[in-house]
């Protein structure tokens, strides 16, 4: 039996194992965007006349301030006596201009313009938020508070070829 065990060829196999451990905190950073809102303008009509010296329309846009407009008011007058008119004079006034938006470097913070449109959401606060792994791979994590999470992960990998 020995005998027939020593002719028995070798087996070989590359085997390789890594084990892998990570924790993940984040403190979500506060945000603001801001979208500005441009100005507009428009008259329309049907059986009126708009007096040429009068005519209504925007302003210029300049750095900080907003838009004027000029109305066409009272400076028109209907074509044909007795039958159906309509007149519909709307603007709308933009945000001004601004000229710069300032920001605080010691404190992280923006002086954010107030535009027509601004979304706003506060930062996470950390509080008691905390992570580890052990030596025998047991994950312990703590919540934070509002705005926080905090990701465990154990990967243990073999390869045989």
């Amino acid at each position: 039996m020995l005998t027939l065990l020593s002719l028995a060829k070798p087996s070989y196999a590359d085997i390789r194992h890594s084990i892998t451990s990570s924790v993940k905190l984040q403190v979500d950073a506060a945000a603001s965007a801001a979208q500005r809102l441009g100005s507009s303008y428009s008259a329309a009509g049907s059986n009126i006349t708009i007096d040429a010296d009068s005519e209504g329309g925007l302003g210029s846009l300049t750095a900080g301030d907003a838009v004027g407009y000029t109305p066409i008011g009272e400076n028109w007058s209907i074509k044909e006596a007795g039958q159906a008119f309509t007149f519909q004079e709307s603007f709308t006034e933009g945000d001004a201009t601004p000229d710069a938006t300032s920001i605080d470097e010691t404190a992280g913070t923006a002086a954010l313009t107030q535009f027509g449109i601004v979304t706003t959401t506060g930062g996470g606060i950390a509080g008691d938020l905390d992570g580890s792994i052990d030596s025998n791979h047991q994950i312990d994590l703590t919540a934070g508070n509002a705005g926080t999470s905090a990701t465990g992960q154990v990967i243990s990998e073999i390869h045989v070829k």
